[in-house]
């Protein structure tokens, strides 16, 4: 691999750097991985974050400004459309799309007509997730097709995930996020990290990188929820908890203690 200095570690957050629980507000990052992070951030040119949660979420739950090593962290937020620099302090935050508030004003009615008071609603501000995680498992499948009409009703885009989806407006995905950040550092290398259906466009985007003759290590924590990103990886682990080790074994690799 290139040196670290020119190596861009990019990591999504849920299912990948903290585990997957059912209140999403408790999902703190694993310590391990944050550790292992924090011997990094001084070796490596850039370590992002790629995630579908808002970017005040993350700076909480991921405890980055609690301690050294990652004052050039970058946390790219609902899969880019926020954006912030651990380095300068700015806040990228785009307004509140209108589809998105028709939809929280029509969500509350839409719910009772379908019989879905069990799913739990996250307003994030730029977008609508719906969760049956803990509560109402398969529930989700049953109302798909409904979601969809809805989200096409009133203009979102349907995106995913493991007992989740989200309504967002279209136009940004963690593949176009990567390539902004590649564009921006001109790395060397790329480490990608992920779990969900949202990191596809991500090891899409990785891939053709690679075709061009960058190195590339593709990275996947597996769950019995969601395989589609082992066939692409070149590293599968087994959840945050592995991600956690493995993290640990590149800072060991790295940056020794």
């Amino acid at each position: 691999m290139t040196d670290p200095g020119r190596t861009l570690l990019a990591l999504d957050f849920d299912g990948t750097l903290a585990p997957i629980v059912e209140d999403p507000a408790s999902a703190y990052i694993h310590p391990e991985s944050l550790a292992a992070l924090r011997r990094l951030g001084p070796i490596l040119g850039t370590i992002a974050i790629i995630t579908g949660r808002p970017v005040d979420q993350v700076r909480r739950l991921g405890r980055f400004e609690e301690g050294d090593g990652l004052e050039h962290l970058v946390v790219c937020g609902q899969y880019g459309a926020e954006r912030w620099d651990a380095a300068t302090g700015e806040l990228t935050r785009p307004s509140r799309p209108e589809a998105v508030s028709q939809l929280a004003a029509r969500l509350p009615q839409w719910m009772r007509e379908h019989d879905a008071s069990r799913i739990r609603v996250e307003d994030k501000g730029l977008a609508i997730a719906l969760h049956t995680r803990g509560v109402a498992p398969g529930l989700l499948d049953e109302l798909a097709p409904q979601i969809e009409a809805l989200a096409t009703e009133v203009g979102l885009h349907l995106e995913p995930g493991r007992q989740v989806i989200e309504l967002r407006a279209s136009g940004t995905d963690k593949g176009q996020t990567l390539r902004g950040i590649i564009g921006r550092v001109s790395p060397g290398a790329v480490i990608y990290a992920g779990d969900d259906l949202g990191d596809l466009p991500a090891f899409r985007e990785a891939i053709v990188l690679r075709e061009q003759g960058m190195d590339v290590t593709l990275v996947c924590s597996a769950s019995e929820e969601q395989d589609a990103l082992v066939a692409l990886a070149d590293v599968v682990l087994d959840g945050p908890d592995d991600v956690a080790a493995w993290l640990g074994d590149l800072a060991d690799r790295f940056a020794p203690v």
